[in-house]
């Protein structure tokens, strides 16, 4: 039997952001500052599995060819434990459960997904242009290829 077996091509720029800002807030901006329209997506990047949903804003620049997606990395879940100790006496408490889209990047807050490999200039370009955000702590490229978890990146 023959296997089929496919090599999926990670040609995308992606950057890793730190702040403090909420997801809107940051897309505001973003847009502000490289002259973009981030727009909240329909759907959110859910994973049933992982029992989380990620905020995602996109902008299809259709002149340039180029799709932009800022990602949250991190989904925060309630999670209900109920807990019985007696017949009659039940307590229940709801806790509060971290998941994150790229586990090795724990400290990243969000992701900027450029459907599009730019170049060195251009890269280093846009990180200035980011980090010149106040509200920005900082923000670097990220080679998709070191992930573990690149995968969840493919939509």
């Amino acid at each position: 039997m023959q296997t089929l077996s496919f090599d999926v091509n990670y040609d995308y720029t992606l950057i890793g952001i730190h702040t403090i800002e909420e997801d809107y807030r940051l897309a505001y901006l973003i847009n502000q500052k490289i002259n973009t329209c981030l727009e909240k997506a329909k759907n959110n990047l859910d994973f049933t599995n992982k029992n989380a949903s990620f905020c995602i804003f996109e902008f299809r620049d259709k002149q340039n060819f180029t799709d932009y997606f800022l990602i949250a990395n991190k989904s925060e879940n309630l999670e209900d434990s109920s807990n019985s100790e007696t017949l009659f006496e039940e307590t229940s408490e709801v806790l509060e459960k971290a998941v994150y889209l790229i586990p090795e990047k724990k400290k990243v807050d969000y992701f900027l997904k450029i459907d599009r490999d730019l170049g060195k200039n251009d890269m280093d370009n846009l990180i200035n242009q980011i980090n010149e955000i106040e509200q920005v702590i900082t923000s670097y490229s990220i080679i998709p290829k070191s992930l573990k978890s690149k995968d969840f990146l493919i939509f």
